[in-house]
């Protein structure tokens, strides 16, 4: 795994290429196995998280073959739950959330992921957060832009935070550094697992 060890002293560049090593993993699973895995996190999120039907859900648009949620997300618009996109307004600041249908206009943003170009702003209840990578202790590895660990600092009170991802990259740890914000929940094709004290 590109001498990951836990040896190594600079926890940067060690972060970057586990990034790199577990986006690479998931870039490799087939489309039937990408499916199958996404269909089992949507069903385990509808089963443990079914609080979340009536409430405003963040998700992330589902790029570098990340699990599928949109499932999740129209079955709680059923029962009368709001979908948001996250809105990257400012580099350095948290995100913003605009609402997200079946037929909302997406254009890419300047990372290329597609969201919203208008529609109301609301602040969001829960947030399904992409994995990288996670550890059982709650933390998450991103992209290392920072935005949802500055997002779930800033929010009052604090949406639950439930990380989707593949078994794939579950890790022994992340090397968690102060500014990451562990989850509430991490649901896998393997179940759905609520972190103590999370």
């Amino acid at each position: 795994m590109e001498n990951l060890t836990e040896n190594s002293t600079d926890s940067t560049v060690w972060r970057r290429a586990l990034r790199r090593e577990m986006v690479n993993r998931r870039m490799a699973l087939t489309a039937p196995t990408h499916a199958e895995f996404s269909d089992a996190i949507v069903i385990h999120l509808l089963h443990h998280l079914s609080q979340l039907e009536t409430q405003v859900v963040a998700f992330c648009w589902p790029v570098k073959n990340e699990p599928d949620v949109r499932a999740a997300l129209a079955a709680w618009r059923r029962q009368g739950g709001r979908a948001v996109l996250p809105v990257v307004v400012e580099e350095d600041a948290p995100l913003a959330f605009r609402t997200w249908e079946p037929d909302t206009p997406l254009v890419p943003d300047r990372y290329g992921i597609p969201t919203p170009a208008d529609g109301e702003f609301l602040v969001p209840e829960a947030i399904l957060l992409p994995l990288n990578a996670f550890d059982a202790a709650g933390y998450r590895l991103g992209y290392g832009g920072g935005f949802f660990d500055r997002t779930l600092a800033a929010l009052a009170p604090r949406p639950l935070a439930v990380g989707v991802g593949f078994e794939m990259n579950r890790v022994d740890s992340i090397r968690p550094e102060p500014h990451d914000q562990r989850l509430d929940w991490i649901v896998t094709e393997a179940g759905a697992f609520r972190i103590p004290g999370g």
